[in-house]
């Protein structure tokens, strides 16, 4: 979303199979943009196979392999949707006496839009931004190894947007025609296995 980096209250990282998620919080933690990170993530049919434990888990465990000390990391490990991981994280939080003013979600590079559309309706009151790992989008679909599973992923994603915003769980998000027109045309193409029937 192009949201400049700045010092937040908290890190959330949002839960999937891409663990630069958890490489970029604990860079951006050791940058001291947030003192505090929430890995929030059960399983997905996506993701079991790779992270068994679930992904708030292995986020944190792999963050820890990078420095960042156990005191700096809060897991919530049963969130299954963006709307849950949101709603699961602030509720951890509050019972840990934590109300932050401002949150940083870490996210896909792809998921960012639709997580941030989440926030405002599911948090309104929190200020939020957005980020993933810089990556060009070849380095990306690189270091993740399946051009199909991107693809089919971003197609997917492209179609909440909208479609959250329509059933009342995310804020509307303008749509460029050029974007619009790209994901008719991979949609053409088959890359449907993510689409929300």
């Amino acid at each position: 979303m192009g949201h400049q980096l700045r010092p937040v209250d908290v890190g959330v990282g949002l839960g999937s199979h891409d663990l630069s998620v958890a490489t970029y919080a604990a860079q951006l933690w050791r940058q001291a943009i947030f003192p505090l990170i929430v890995f929030t993530g059960a399983n997905a049919p996506t993701t079991v196979a790779r992270f068994p434990r679930g992904e708030a888990v292995h986020y944190q465990e792999h963050a820890r392999s990078l420095g960042v000390p156990d005191d700096a990391i809060l897991v919530e490990p049963a969130a299954t949707n963006t709307a849950e991981n949101l709603t699961l994280t602030r509720e951890l939080l509050a019972q840990r006496g934590i109300t932050p003013r401002s949150i940083m979600l870490i996210s896909r590079p792809y998921q960012q839009r639709r997580a941030y559309a989440t926030c405002r309706k599911i948090w309104p009151e929190v200020e939020v931004i957005c980020g993933s790992l810089p990556l060009a989008l070849d380095d990306y679909v690189a270091s993740i190894g399946d051009v199909g599973r991107v693809a089919n992923m971003l197609v997917g994603d492209t179609q909440r947007i909208e479609l959250y915003a329509e059933r009342g769980f995310a804020i509307p998000q303008p749509m460029p025609d050029d974007v619009r027109e790209a994901y008719l045309r991979l949609v053409d193409r088959g890359y449907t296995a993510r689409l929300v029937a």
